[in-house]
């Protein structure tokens, strides 16, 4: 692994490229505005509260992509965002990739592979999953070392409003600068310094202020990348990644920061109390938190410290049609935790076969076709703004399908297939 790389500046390093989008059939009218849970307040709440709508979906650490976890939490902020362009929103969506940090190190050190190298391909492996699954990408897909610049600026700030201080080379925050810390997770302390040692965290460090202060930069250790900075040479830490990526590309307030539901705390809460910080207090950060539930296999989470992850990947190179892990994906809210079976995917498998038969049966026409693939629309259009329904949208596609399918109904095919385009992201 290489030692001490320059100082890199803003702008001085390649941007990260995102994915090709799939195209997005326009739909007649406009759909409702969506409202979904938010974790913070616990009230269902609008998702935007302008005609522009921004989101912040914490990405990947490329060295495990694409789990079936992954899919599960970006098809979900897929949705929120296809519900918003239907509402008439202009969108505005960042993802980071964090492409230097432990996981990436320790992975990389443990197959004798070069870390940059191991980043690279998964990334790209990613890349290629989403666009199998029909996922819309990101405005900006930003990476961590192309944003160690604006990483350093943002340390800066947080320095200069007196919340950083140093323990044997590293920087922390304290978490005594920010009054409204613990206001995301709701999380009493006791529960935070748990999660905090599960989760990456160090809060039994000697030395430390507050088992709950963060490290902002990690002092170069032999064998490590490191990046020169006004703090000495080193990396960021996790959590000030996410907060100064955002704040830097949606603004100081945004409306949406989206993530599993592993990252309420410390992850959320950190990036949101570093971002109050650094602006100077007040309602900075996210208006709205929402958190995808967790993926398991036989009843347990699905995770790389298991070994029992699910690859996107290896099902496609096994045949599976990526309409069917999207519809595997689909049946399940996504704030709930669920378990992915073979079984699962054979009933998505019969509900693609079923979906695509009725639609075969005929285009939509005028009369009594139209009216019936008008009204399968605005179903759907309901389900999709109360927190992302998508269960109960399917359920809406399935009763039409069946109508069709036993001769009850006209099929009005063309309007259904590009409602379920549009709003659920399932190529018929």
């Amino acid at each position: 692994m290489p030692g001490t790389l320059a100082r890199p500046s803003l702008g001085s390093l390649a941007a990260m490229e995102s994915w090709r989008s799939a195209s997005v059939p326009e739909l007649p009218g406009h759909g409702n505005e969506p409202r979904i849970s938010d974790t913070a307040s616990g009230e269902l709440a609008v998702a935007a509260d302008g005609r522009a709508a921004t989101l912040y979906a914490c990405g990947i650490t490329p060295y495990d992509a694409t789990h079936i976890g992954h899919a599960a939490t970006f098809i979900a902020w897929d949705l929120l965002v296809r519900a918003w362009r239907d509402a008439g929103h202009e969108v505005s969506y960042v993802q980071n990739v964090t492409d230097v940090d432990d996981p990436l190190l320790e992975r990389a050190a443990r197959d004798g592979e070069d870390w940059r190298e191991l980043a690279v391909r998964e990334i790209e492996l990613y890349r290629a999953d989403m666009t199998a699954l029909r996922v819309l990408p990101p405005a900006s897909f930003v990476g961590a070392v192309e944003a160690m610049g604006l990483i350093e600026r943002f340390n800066l700030s947080l320095a200069r409003h007196g919340a950083l201080y140093e323990l044997d080379g590293d920087m922390y925050f304290a978490r005594s600068s920010d009054p409204e810390f613990g206001t995301v997770s709701g999380f009493d302390p006791a529960v935070m310094i748990e999660l905090s040692a599960e989760r990456g965290g160090d809060p039994a460090r000697p030395g430390k202020k507050d088992p709950l202060d963060a490290l902002v930069w990690l002092a170069a250790r032999p064998g490590e990348p490191a990046w020169e900075s006004e703090f000495g040479p080193g990396r960021p830490g996790w959590h000030v990644e996410c907060a100064a990526i955002a704040t830097e590309y949606l603004g100081a307030v945004f409306d949406v920061q989206a993530g599993g539901s592993d990252l309420i705390f410390p992850h959320h809460e950190l990036s949101a109390s570093h971002a109050r910080v650094a602006g100077g207090g007040g309602p900075m950060f996210a208006r709205r938190y929402a958190h995808a539930g967790m993926v398991r296999l036989d009843g347990e989470k699905m995770s790389k410290s298991l070994g029992n992850l699910v690859f996107v990947s290896a099902l496609r190179s096994a045949g599976v049609d990526p309409m069917v892990i999207r519809l595997a994906i689909l049946a399940h809210h996504y704030r709930q935790d669920w378990d992915w079976t073979e079984e699962g995917l054979a009933a998505a498998a019969d509900r693609l076969a079923r979906w695509r038969s009725a639609v075969a049966l005929g285009a939509g026409g005028p009369g009594g076709e139209r009216s019936a693939a008008l009204a399968l629309l605005a179903e759907v259009r309901d389900r999709m703004a109360d927190d992302l329904d998508a269960p109960g949208a399917l359920a809406v596609v399935d009763r039409w399908a069946d109508a069709v399918l036993s001769d009850s109904a006209a099929p009005a095919a063309s309007l259904v297939r590009e409602t379920v385009d549009a709003l659920l992201g399932v190529a018929l």
